[in-house]
């Protein structure tokens, strides 16, 4: 099982052709390809042609996983991440939305000198949460699950 869905891959084109995406069994993009199709789309259908190919390789990788971890059950946190890959829906452009690039070119580095600094030093700070937090009580994995699927805002 484990070799099955390491090599998994999964397959989707565009009705007409001109977007092909590949994904692994994480629902990862691992190949992206367009065709000379895409020459007479805006860039927003392009956005759009992409993004729904996206999900409907993405869907097919959840449901072909799925069936290769049937076997160990359909509890625990993998399957329910193969369930909202499944239920997944793009964000799409707007009808009249345009992107525009901006004139110059955005930079994400950060200017260098002495104040750039990667890692904060935390080590003279307390560790463990802050007196007035309150640990959260420990939950049994049955009670977790029973729950069903939840997102935390920190994840």
């Amino acid at each position: 099982m484990l070799e099955a869905l390491a090599a998994l891959s999964v397959d989707a084109s565009s009705p007409d052709g001109a977007v092909s995406v590949s994904v692994n069994t994480d629902g990862v993009m691992t190949r992206l390809r367009v065709s000379e199709a895409v020459s007479r789309m805006s860039p927003a259908e392009i956005a759009d042609t992409v993004m729904r190919t996206y999900q409907e390789a993405q869907q097919g990788s959840a449901k072909r996983s799925a069936e290769l971890m049937a076997p160990i059950g359909n509890a625990g946190y993998i399957t329910d991440r193969l369930r909202w890959r499944l239920g997944f829906t793009p964000s799409l452009q707007q009808e009249g939305e345009t992107v525009t690039p901006s004139a110059a070119p955005v930079s994400r580095r950060p200017a260098a000198g002495a104040d750039n600094v990667v890692l904060k030093d935390r080590s003279e700070e307390p560790a463990g949460p802050a007196e007035d937090e309150a640990p959260e009580p420990a939950e049994s994995d049955d009670q977790y699950y029973e729950q069903g699927l939840r997102y935390r805002p920190s994840w």
